[in-house]
């Protein structure tokens, strides 16, 4: 075993080891010495204390200035000032707490502080914060301590309530002291020695001194570098060696015929596929074309015809003897696509029937709440292959779906589906001895942070639509500060009676039902002051702010706005069709109601989330989006490409109560400033990381990547990634390299590894 993954509480006691496990999910030896200081200060340097945030554990280099012991008896404390030339901060001391700080803190005293700063009397404190003094006893002059650290950049670590920035480093310190004593045996370098010569990159044990102990800037540039070169090169290793696997997969050539129901479908379209579509479609047929499985990744701007490239592909593994499968998330999203697809193909869809086509093939759609009858159909079809095409929600996953030969499986909206549901699909490709895997195409409108991460990784071949098919309009995009400028909201009620009135549609999205059952149990809205409304009133006077009250009141409600816009007295939208629409009604409620807004018969839909893919109505204009701040990035903007679908132009308005200069506004400012979806993807992942790129914290909660950011590092990453690629094609069982063999291993435990393998 290296010595990198011996547990800790061999190097720095059990009590200290838990607490670190417990608490910062350090583990191990190696775990610690890639725990890299958050930031370093400069002897001479002070923090800013103007910088710190209310509930956050920090730690804090500054200077006392003043200290003052206060009231009498069990109420005394002390009371000591800080400062670091931006601000000032107080730590409180009481009782007998107050009795060594009050002798160690004195004027002129430099120390290092860490605790959760609260505040008091509108003032923000530290209240019995752990410290360690950076000056002499008496407070004059420097001591042996102080003359250690003059010149050096003083390292600060993540750290916690129950172990502080300078716990950390003594830890730290405690290793390396080890490891230098046995001059780092054990520790083996996962680098092959000529790739870091040709970097011009340090060794990995001189990398970790420089990390934890540089002695100048040029140390810790060079520290970086080769730390980062090794997540990415390790990394780029593990999704090389996946891509070496996939092609050693045995799969199907599916080739559509020159004559067959691809060239029919190809006849019948009442346009031009644009160059995007055709390109796209080209790379995927090639891929379609050869015995080992496809694996790639669309990502297409809203309306840039995904659908239909993907719909083609599909086509031409049923013209190949296979079948087809689309997931998709949502019913009300299952049942549009096949909507639509069946109305693209026409007689093609009709196989079997009276006036179908001579090349034709059914189209089945299974969901959960699928009837009886129309199910054992779906099954009968699926199994006996007489339905070339299904379109379904996870009910396409049960045990009970068999299918005759399945080719091909199209998931749409993919950050929408865990890996393990993706591959449970798949693997009904796999019919008793033929252990032969369908080709897989993953469709995006804008990708996730973990999935821009993995392509920019390299991990799956990908395809881009950035070219919208003629007749797409553009879509203008407002934010409506509904608490500093309430006439912006009433205003936005006018634009969407006026587009009302004006023969078109109009979409109100807000973030919650509203129903009793919600209110039970709350799905993400936050207890306190009730809402504004859709008419923009007061809030609570006693809401300290207009972001505390947009931040503390629940989120606004479907059934609640709804009946605001348009049943009470002087409603904005009194005398228009209004009707409401949310995944807790009854499917056949739900696709009544997206028929009869489809066909023109309601004028306003308020909705949740569930409008917010694959739903076409090209006469829907207009849409509001409720507490718009309560959504990310990627949903506005796939929210948004519900209008605009149609000749007249789209209109898309974010409403919001959060004041200008926050995190939120900012996030919406930057939506409305572009319709680009790939910027607004790199937005979102510089605003939420990528996540664990090899594991299945997607939301980005936490990341694999230390040192690496995959928006700023995207260089490194591309070199990173030829390399390994030249390494593998050489050695793919990486016999060569043993110590990046281990480096391997560590990187992918047991999950990780069934997570690539599935993924």
């Amino acid at each position: 075993m290296s010595v990198l993954e011996e547990p800790l509480k061999t190097s720095v006691g059990d009590r200290t080891a838990k607490a670190m496990a417990e608490h910062l999910d350090l583990h191990t030896v190696g775990d610690l010495l890639h725990h890299y200081p958050r930031r370093y200060a400069e002897r001479g340097e002070l923090t800013r204390l103007a910088d710190l945030e209310t509930d956050e554990y920090v730690t804090v280099v500054a200077q006392v200035e003043k200290a003052a012991m206060l009231g009498t008896g069990r109420g005394r404390r002390l009371e000591v000032v800080i400062t670091d030339g931006s601000g000032r901060l107080t730590l409180v001391f009481f009782g007998r707490g107050a009795y060594h700080p009050q002798k160690e803190l004195l004027p002129g005293r430099r120390a290092l502080f860490a605790g959760k700063v609260t505040v008091f009397n509108r003032k923000r404190q530290l209240a019995h914060p752990d410290y360690k003094p950076l000056s002499g006893k008496d407070g004059t002059g420097a001591d042996a301590e102080a003359d250690e650290w003059a010149g050096k950049l003083l390292p600060l670590y993540p750290a916690c309530r129950q172990l502080a920035s300078w716990q950390l480093q003594q830890a730290v310190d405690t290793v390396l002291d080890g490891l230098e004593a046995t001059g780092w045996e054990g520790v083996a370098d996962p680098l092959p020695a000529a790739l870091r010569t040709e970097r011009g990159l340090v060794p990995l044990r001189e990398a970790l001194l420089k990390v934890h102990r540089p002695k100048t800037k040029a140390d810790l540039w060079a520290a970086r570098d080769r730390l980062k070169w090794d997540e990415a090169f390790v990394l780029q290793v593990a999704l090389a060696r996946r891509r070496h696997a996939d092609g050693q997969l045995p799969a199907v050539p599916r080739v559509a015929p020159a004559e067959g129901l691809l060239a029919d479908f190809d006849a019948r379209l009442p346009f031009t596929l644009t160059e995007g579509q055709q390109r796209v479609s080209a790379d995927i047929f090639a891929d379609l074309a050869t015995d080992h499985p496809m694996h790639r990744l669309l990502q297409g701007e809203v309306g840039s015809g995904k659908t239909l490239v993907a719909l083609r592909a599909m086509l031409a593994v049923v013209d190949a003897g296979g079948q087809a499968a689309m997931l998709a998330p949502t019913e009300v999203l299952a049942q549009q696509h096949h909507r639509s697809i069946t109305e693209m193909m026409g007689e093609l869809a009709e196989a079997g029937l009276l006036g179908g086509a001579e090349h034709g093939t059914k189209v089945e759609l299974l969901t959960g709440s699928s009837g009886a009858a129309a199910r054992r159909k779906a099954l009968l079809d699926l199994a006996t292959g007489e339905a070339g095409i299904v379109v379904g929600t996870h009910a396409l996953i049960e045990d009970k779906v068999q299918f005759h030969d399945l080719g091909l499986v199209v998931v749409d909206e993919q950050h929408r589906f865990g890996v393990e549901q993706r591959d449970a699909l798949r693997a009904k490709g796999n019919r008793g001895d033929d252990k032969r895997t369908p080709h897989l195409l993953v469709m995006t409108a804008t990708p996730i942070p973990r999935t821009v991460a993995m392509t920019v990784f390299g991990d799956l071949e990908t395809s881009v639509l950035d070219q919208l098919p003629a007749g797409r309009s553009p879509i203008a995009s407002h934010v409506v500060p509904a608490a500093d400028k309430p006439h912006f909201l009433s205003r936005a009620w006018e634009r969407v009676r006026e587009e009302a009135e004006g023969g078109h549609q109009a979409y109100v999205v807000c973030p919650r039902i509203g129903d009793s059952a919600e209110e039970a149990e709350p799905t993400g809205g936050k207890s306190g002051k009730s809402s504004k409304g859709a008419k923009g009133g007061k809030g609570a006077k006693e809401a300290p702010s207009p972001e505390d009250e947009a931040e503390r009141r629940p989120p606004l409600a479907v059934l609640d706005v709804a009946a605001q816009l348009s049943a009470a007295p002087g409603a904005p939208l009194a005398g228009l069709k209004v009707e409401v629409l949310h995944g807790r009604m009854q499917p056949d409620a739900k696709d009544d109601v997206m028929r009869r807004f489809a066909a023109g018969e309601v004028d306003v839909l308020v909705a949740t989330t569930v409008i917010e893919v694959g739903v076409n109505v090209p006469n829907a204009t207009v849409m509001v989006i409720m507490d718009a701040d309560r959504f990310g990035v990627s949903q506005l903007h796939q929210l948004r490409g519900r209008v605009g679908r149609g000749a007249a132009a789209g209109l898309c308005l974010l409403v919001t109560e959060m004041p200008e200069g926050t995190p939120a506004r900012t996030r919406l400012d930057a939506v409305a400033a572009t319709q680009d979806g790939f910027r607004l993807s790199r937005i979102d992942l510089e605003q939420r990381r990528e996540g664990d790129v090899l594991g299945q914290a997607q939301s980005g909660a936490r990341s694999s990547l230390r040192m690496l950011t995959v928006i700023d590092d995207e260089d490194v990453i591309a070199e990173a990634r030829d390399a390994a690629a030249a390494i593998v094609a050489e050695d793919p069982e990486l016999t060569a390299y043993p110590e990046l063999r281990g480096a391997l291993a560590s990187l992918l435990d047991e999950e990780r590894e069934q997570f690539l393998d599935k993924g």
